[in-house]
């Protein structure tokens, strides 16, 4: 605007263009001694300030003191459109592009802040659940291992009393077979001396002399 307002100026203060010569189209007046001087016009007084020389220059538009007010004028007018062309359409918009980056910038952190507490969240659940694996995990196998050893204590228990039990069967039959056995000892000795005698003398002693003999032998 201001530059308007300069080419404006500069062209009120710049000197009119000469006007083209026109043609004399009525004849010339007769010569004669008595003929009336001819007065100036107000179109030759122009043509004459026209002529002036053409190396005087005035000053720059935007510092002539008469150009001042106007300049004064219009700089206030544009001024004032530009306060309120960024008072009412570029202020504002900055505004809520301002507060609209600032509100997803908050939401942002706190999407960033809910997703820290979730996971961390998850992370003690998991923790819980891990410490609570490992412990059931001791539990379970102390269990095994407590439900091996009875059952291989009662297992043992039951063979060592299958073993006494057969071995109280051995020896009661061994007992009894040395019973018998020694009660059969007798019998073989009468029959052995009463063999040995016959072989000996060619006659067969009776029973009761065999039983005595073989009872004094095993009472002495």
């Amino acid at each position: 605007m201001t530059w308007l307002v300069t080419s404006a100026s500069a062209q009120e203060a710049a000197p009119p263009a000469p006007a083209a010569p026109q043609p004399d189209s009525a004849p010339p007046p007769p010569p004669g001694p008595e003929a009336a001087p001819h007065a100036p016009s107000p179109t030759d007084a122009t043509h004459s300030a026209v002529g002036a020389p053409e190396g005087h220059k005035g000053p720059f538009p935007p510092f002539d003191t008469h150009t001042f007010p106007s300049q004064i004028f219009w700089f206030v007018i544009c001024f004032g459109a530009l306060y309120l062309l960024m008072k009412r359409l570029v202020v504002p918009q900055i505004a809520e592009i301002v507060e609209g980056r600032a509100a997803k910038i908050a939401g942002d952190i706190s999407e960033a802040q809910r997703l820290r507490l979730q996971s961390d969240t998850a992370l003690s659940a998991y923790e819980k659940a891990l410490a609570d694996a490992r412990a059931s995990s001791h539990q379970i196998a102390q269990a095994a291992t407590d439900k091996a050893k009875a059952e291989a204590d009662a297992r043992r228990h039951a063979i060592e009393a299958e073993l006494a039990a057969k071995l109280a069967d051995a020896e009661s039959r061994i007992g009894a077979i040395k019973t018998k056995a020694l009660a059969d000892v007798g019998a073989i000795a009468e029959e052995a001396a009463g063999a040995v005698v016959h072989a000996l003398i060619g006659q067969q002693p009776s029973p009761e002399e065999v039983s005595a003999a073989v009872s004094t032998v095993r009472g002495s």
